[in-house]
């Protein structure tokens, strides 16, 4: 699994985008983090959130929503990076993008679906299979910015915006590109998605996302996008490109267990974990703190805690804070895991870990210190976990730099 460099390529964090329903835009975002939202099982992102900065009406009106939220927050990531509409700073056939979604353009082929029945095959948009394919973002991305090298997307469930962050800092590690957007983008809170949700018992029946909590009943569904601008460490220094975070490690394994329940024991989120730290170059004791995936459910809680704690308990070292920003955000499926990168990048900066609000009691069975007040951050490798179904794990080990 380690990452294959040429001369020794190191991947580091330019840009920060993030559209979220706790706010638009990273300084929004922080201060949301630390506001308990009021109960509701869907998370929507209210008002407008910037789209209209990067495109023109009829552009937009073609894109879903979930296409529209990663060109918002790609527009923030790169105007960070220090780029926006000038020219590239790299040959624009080695900038790419790769954006993550579990499901891609659900409410523009539910709008379709309703206008066949309705009033027939003649009044359905032309525009519906463009809007429906999850590629839709990474395209309206590279096409916006005029991005030529890899234009991809991935969809590992609730995986997708980790995986995509991981793929992308191997392509700039192994000199397929020099920079690269990456994360996910997710807006499928629709009528039949809340159903399949509601029906598997999977959403909050009290609208209180509760992570790692002994009441726990089920995630919030919510929605939005977080964008990483990637590139390569000597050339964003030479640029004067601010870095933020190096992508030391990263890796990707499969439960092989059940389509929707994670492995009870966390046997695939273990080999994810410990992937991902090899892949850094690092042990298990120099892990100063872990963004969990924690959605709320009692599965996915009970099995990720005994993943943290079969890799990262010992004897000789305190065991590492642990925190969850679902409790604010919700659960935004393909985009979680690209959204809490960004969280993580923002700890960094202000050096602070905010709270798993939502949850009061943690669970017995939970034998980790699940951060519940906010917390000063000490200085090290954090490692960030996704899983999906389909018993999709991905990790993430990332650097203050």
């Amino acid at each position: 699994m380690k990452q294959q460099r040429t001369a020794d390529r190191r991947v580091v964090v330019t840009g920060l985008g993030v559209v979220a329903p706790c706010g638009v835009g990273v300084a929004d975002f922080w201060a949301g983090l630390h506001r308990l939202p009021a109960p509701l099982v869907e998370r929507r992102v209210e008002g407008t959130f910037g789209v209209e900065e990067w495109l023109k009406p009829v552009e937009s009106r073609r894109l879903d929503r979930f296409a529209e939220f990663g060109v918002a927050a790609a527009g923030q990531a790169l105007s960070e990076a220090g780029i926006s509409d000038g020219p590239l700073p790299y040959d624009a056939v080695r900038c790419g993008s790769l954006i993550g979604t579990g499901i891609g353009g659900a409410g523009a082929f539910e709008r379709a679906v309703r206008v066949l029945d309705a009033q027939g095959a003649r009044r359905v948009s032309p525009y519906t299979g463009p809007m429906v394919m999850p590629n839709a973002a990474a395209a309206a991305v590279s096409l916006r910015w005029g991005l030529r090298g890899p234009s991809e997307a991935l969809s590992t469930a609730c995986a997708s915006g980790t995986h995509a962050i991981g793929r992308a800092a191997r392509m700039v590690a192994a000199g397929e590109c020099d920079l690269m957007v990456a994360g996910g983008s997710e807006a499928c809170l629709t009528d039949v998605n809340l159903a399949s949700f509601g029906a598997v018992r999977a959403l909050s029946r009290t609208g209180i996302s509760r992570p790692f909590d002994i009441d726990r009943d089920g995630f919030c569904a919510a929605e939005g996008a977080g964008l990483l601008v990637l590139e390569e460490r000597s050339a964003a220094l030479a640029r004067g490109a601010p870095i933020l975070l190096e992508v030391a490690g990263t890796s990707s394994t499969c439960d092989a267990h059940h389509i929707t329940a994670p492995h009870p024991e966390g046997v695939g989120a273990i080999d994810s974990m410990r992937l991902a730290i090899a892949d850094a170059g690092l042990a298990p004791a120099d892990i100063v703190h872990v963004n969990a995936h924690g959605t709320s459910t009692q599965l996915n809680d009970v099995a990720e805690s005994r993943a943290i704690a079969a890799v990262l308990h010992s004897p000789d070292r305190d065991r590492p804070p642990v925190t969850s920003v679902k409790g604010v955000l919700g659960h935004a499926l393909g985009a979680a895991g690209a959204i809490e990168a960004v969280a993580v990048a923002l700890s960094v900066r202000h050096g602070l870990l905010p709270p798993t609000l939502g949850t009061t009691r943690v669970d017995p069975e939970v034998e980790i210190d699940v951060v519940l007040e906010q917390r000063r951050w000490s200085p090290g490798p954090v490692l960030s976990n996704s899983f999906g179904f389909g018993g999709h794990n991905g990790s993430l080990v990332l650097l203050p730099v």
